[in-house]
């Protein structure tokens, strides 16, 4: 079975209140009076479900890469057939989250075959194509070309959220670079949620001729930081940060902790998702109030259950269970 031990939602009689002890009760009433009562309660014991199930219930968070999702089968930097995106939703259904924040997907269609309609509702960064598309692989002059790399959510139904308007600064005037996507779950406890996906080819260190390019990301970021501080909005900062923040003295780290103490999800834990790579660069960042929020040992990786040439991306996804 695949590695991703989430301690599971409660669900010993979730909806109690007073719609419960209508079970089990009978009432004589005139036909015509009975049904007008009875879409009353009904709808009633709805609302009240609905609402207490968003309150109470606890709340899982996940970010995946799904590396070079194309719409179509056999497009993209790793083509792809219908059964590998029917094993996609399987191992989403897997995941048992309830926002999920993915990374390097071409469009909606692609989104939606590996988180269908009738289950998620998915937004997608607006950040429009650049027209620049190379061919796969470093130097290579021909082959499969790159398909569009966006960010997004897939939202479970039922979990009440508005959109904000995306982070397009995080391109820093650059088109090849990906926009956040910002998102607010509504309800008793609302919470700002942040896609993100930044330059690759500076995990660590700041030599690499990326690096400058990722350090120019950073700033954006504080000012995100700063402006839902100022709110007071709790919030979380999920993606392919293309960083391994967990490093120690790491540069990036620490100048977004210069205004407020955040804390990576993962809390030191080493991944695991590839062997040769025991430090993670798909974060889950959380502010003191979110961080307050977290459900003790909830965080996991998730290895799909195979051999690890046989993964369906070059990313493992990671979650965590907030209150």
């Amino acid at each position: 079975m695949p590695r991703f031990r989430i301690p599971r939602h409660d669900m010993r009689d979730p909806y109690r209140g007073p719609c419960a002890g209508m079970r089990g009760r009978q009432v004589r009433l005139p036909i015509a009076v009975a049904t007008g009562v009875l879409v009353l309660i009904l709808a009633g014991c709805a609302s009240h479900a609905t609402r207490d199930a968003a309150v109470s219930q606890p709340l899982r968070i996940v970010t995946w890469n799904l590396e070079h999702l194309a719409e179509t089968d056999g497009l993209g930097c790793r083509p792809r057939t219908e059964a590998d995106y029917a094993a996609l939703r399987g191992y989403a259904d897997q995941l048992g989250a309830d926002v999920i924040a993915f990374e390097e997907v071409e469009n909606m269609a692609a989104a939606e075959r590996v988180f269908p309609a009738d289950h998620y509702t998915v937004i997608l960064s607006q950040r429009p194509s650049s027209g620049r598309a190379g061919f796969c692989g470093h130097d290579a002059t021909d082959g499969p070309t790159i398909r569009d790399q966006k960010v997004g959510f897939a939202i479970r139904k039922g979990i009440g959220f508005t959109r904000n308007p995306d982070l397009s600064e995080l391109a820093i005037g650059n088109p090849d670079l990906r926009w956040g996507v910002d998102i607010t779950l509504t309800g008793e406890k609302p919470l700002r949620l942040l896609a993100l996906h930044l330059k690759s080819g500076c995990s660590a260190g700041t030599e690499r001729e990326p690096c400058p390019i990722l350090f120019d990301q950073v700033p954006v970021l504080q000012r995100w930081i700063a402006a839902r501080r100022a709110e007071g909005m709790p919030f979380a900062m999920l993606g392919d940060w293309n960083r391994r923040l967990a490093l120690a003295d790491d540069v990036v780290w620490k100048r977004l902790n210069e205004s407020v103490p955040l804390l990576d999800a993962a809390e030191g834990k080493p991944a695991t998702c590839a062997q040769r790579y025991p430090d993670f660069i798909d974060h889950i960042v959380l502010d003191p109030a979110a961080a307050m929020r977290r459900v003790e040992g909830s965080f996991a990786e998730f290895t799909y259950g195979v051999a690890e040439d046989k993964h369906p991306s070059d990313h493992c996804p990671v979650g965590i269970t907030l209150r």
